[in-house]
């Protein structure tokens, strides 16, 4: 798909044509180099100085890029995402979420525990501190690196995992609708949040007013829009796949109207050319990975272990997640890669390395699963 998706963006960049299979090849290799290394190590050594290293390293590059000289970062739209390392550009947000959930497992396993029948304000109190840090988060990536996408995938991450650390229901439910307060607060500060919401309602309030009543419809309704979003060539390649594609090669919306489509679209790509069945593939691929992942938290007898599984289970979910309904108009676009298959080298890296990591923990059940059986 590195080959076939890249047709058009190989022309227009005036490289090689193999110049995207390669490098992704060589990210490819490089991470399973990674998992297969991570995997050796002792986890009760290791998994902590690697979380935590990840945590504070990739925190402290955040806060200092954008004081960064325009020769040592890339800036997209005004946004200073990635370190320029030689021929590579570093994105430090994709190496900070695998050491963000480590510090939560590590600090939920220390700090939290069942909810005990305490009080609302007694678990507020508890997670206060927590707050603190995930609200200096939200200003790193949202403000300063412009990524809201990405707090939504780590704020998704970081309520689930309270749940499965010993907090209540109605402390999670109270949470998450302070965090679609947030959310909202974000959009309404940004036009460009703004107008891509609008452009986003314009094409799915057809489906979604026909079931209110045309006094309420009328209200919420907005004039479509005729200019060629991403969103409505998505859903044309989409349309256009059909059950089993046009096959590799054979797709018409990667030739300039779904712009980098080997990165953000590729499942529209994908869908495209390889129709439902390719799809379906995936999603079945990337369903057993996540079995595996919660397999292994749920064997874990450290709460450290088990919830550093869960988390990154759930980050690589959410991200496969938010994507999918994404190019499928289900929601507006929010610029998260697909785990594992999009173009990039750090998203990719990362992701190896939080896998690598729960291999690592893995060894640890083993062993308590073998002591146990002597």
């Amino acid at each position: 798909m590195s080959y076939s998706l890249t047709q058009y963006t190989v022309i227009l960049f005036n490289t090689g044509e193999f110049h995207f299979v390669i490098r992704q090849a060589a990210f490819g290799i490089f991470s399973i180099l990674i998992m297969w290394y991570l995997a050796q190590l002792n986890p009760d050594i290791w998994l902590h100085r690697i979380g935590l290293s990840l945590f504070i390293i990739s925190m402290f590059l955040m806060i200092v890029m954008p004081f960064l000289p325009a020769s040592l970062v890339s800036e997209v739209g005004g946004a200073k995402r990635w370190i320029k390392l030689g021929g590579f550009s570093l994105a430090p947000v994709e190496f900070f979420k695998i050491g963000f959930i480590y510090f939560l497992a590590w600090s939920f396993a220390r700090k939290l525990g069942h909810h005990g029948g305490m009080g609302l304000r007694q678990e507020f109190l508890r997670f206060f501190p927590y707050a603190v840090v995930f609200i200096a988060v939200m200003f790193i990536i949202a403000f300063l690196q412009n990524d809201l996408g990405q707090v939504v995938v780590l704020g998704l991450t970081l309520l689930f995992m309270l749940i499965f650390a010993g907090s209540s229901m109605k402390f999670f439910t109270t949470l998450m609708l302070g965090a679609f307060g947030f959310f909202a607060f974000f959009i309404l500060t940004a036009e460009h949040r703004i107008l891509r919401i609008k452009s986003w309602w314009s094409i799915a309030q057809n489906s979604i007013l026909q079931l209110f009543p045309e006094s309420v419809a009328s209200q919420l309704r907005v004039p479509s829009s005729t200019e060629p979003y991403q969103i409505g060539h998505s859903l044309n390649a989409i349309h256009n796949g059909g059950l089993t594609g046009t096959w590799l090669g054979g797709g018409t919306f990667k030739l300039g109207f779904l712009s980098e489509v080997h990165t953000d679209f590729v499942l529209a790509g994908i869908a495209e050319e390889l129709g439902f069945v390719g799809v379906a593939m995936v999603t079945l691929l990337f369903l057993w990975i996540l079995q595996r992942i919660f397999k292994i938290a749920n064997r874990s007898r450290d709460s450290v272990h088990y919830l550093f599984s869960l988390g990154v289970g759930l980050l690589l979910a959410f991200a496969f997640l938010i994507n999918a309904y994404g190019i499928s108009g289900l929601t507006p676009i929010k610029g998260i890669s697909v785990p594992f298959l999009s173009y990039g080298g750090s998203a990719i890296i990362a992701a190896a390395v939080g896998v690598g990591m729960v291999l690592m923990a893995s060894k640890r059940v083993d062993l308590d699963e073998k002591r146990s059986l002597e």
